[in-house]
């Protein structure tokens, strides 16, 4: 049986960490409904009704998690991953070290987590600002909590995920990852489909074309593994 997990991004812009990924449902409903997968989606820690802090390695834990629900409460035996921006990043590290992952697709990816390792204090600050750290007194561990954002390359995942499918979509209007991030990505794994659409802002799940897109190669996907 095939199923299918959907992560969402770090919370920016307008929305806090409490909003985050509140139309995910009904994104997850329309990719179950069209392909046929057994699909869920959740919040990770630090956002939405979930408790707990942002924490890279808490996120990676958090769809590890998710996996092994999915895997064991369906018994689904081809797992497809789809991660939007940060999510995605997240998707691909978790997905290289876990063969029940068959195939993943990323939409809006960074191929690092330099940019926070650079400069972690403000970005700590930023994460308690919108609401993805709500704890006083955490991190418990500032130093440990900072080393994750150099521990997890997921250029250097996608590179281990080859040869199963990857598909990688950006925006060629994104304004806040460039669009040689899903270059990166694409190149490191070495047999990616990579999608540049012409307009596309950072929030591609509101975009219909990277939408049909995902649902064709989602089909195509299950073909190949059902052949």
């Amino acid at each position: 049986m095939p199923g299918l997990i959907l992560c969402h991004g770090f919370p920016i812009g307008p929305l806090d960490a409490r909003r985050s990924a509140g139309t995910f449902p009904e994104l997850i409903d329309r990719i179950a409904h069209d392909v046929g997968y057994t699909a869920m989606t959740f919040t990770f820690r630090g956002c939405g009704e979930s408790t707990g802090d942002f924490s890279l390695q808490g996120w990676i834990d958090d769809l590890r998690n998710a996996i092994d629900h999915l895997v064991t409460s369906f018994g689904v035996d081809e797992l497809v991953l789809i991660g939007t921006n940060t999510g995605g990043s997240i998707a691909i590290c978790v997905g290289a070290d876990d063969p029940r992952v068959s195939s993943a697709a990323l939409l809006s990816p960074r191929a690092d987590f330099d940019d926070w390792a650079d400069h972690p204090r403000r970005f700590l600050d930023h994460a308690r600002e919108i609401g993805a750290v709500r704890t006083p007194g955490f991190p418990t561990s500032f130093d440990d909590w900072t080393r994750a954002f150099r521990r997890f390359r997921p250029a250097v995942a996608a590179r281990r995920f080859a040869p199963r499918p990857l598909l990688v979509m950006h925006g060629e209007d994104d304004e806040s990852v460039p669009t040689s991030d899903s270059r990166q990505l694409a190149q490191a794994h070495g047999a990616a489909e990579l999608c540049l659409l012409p307009g596309a802002g950072h929030r591609l799940r509101h975009d219909p074309r990277a939408i049909a897109i995902l649902l064709g190669w989602l089909d195509r996907v299950r073909n190949v593994a059902a052949v």
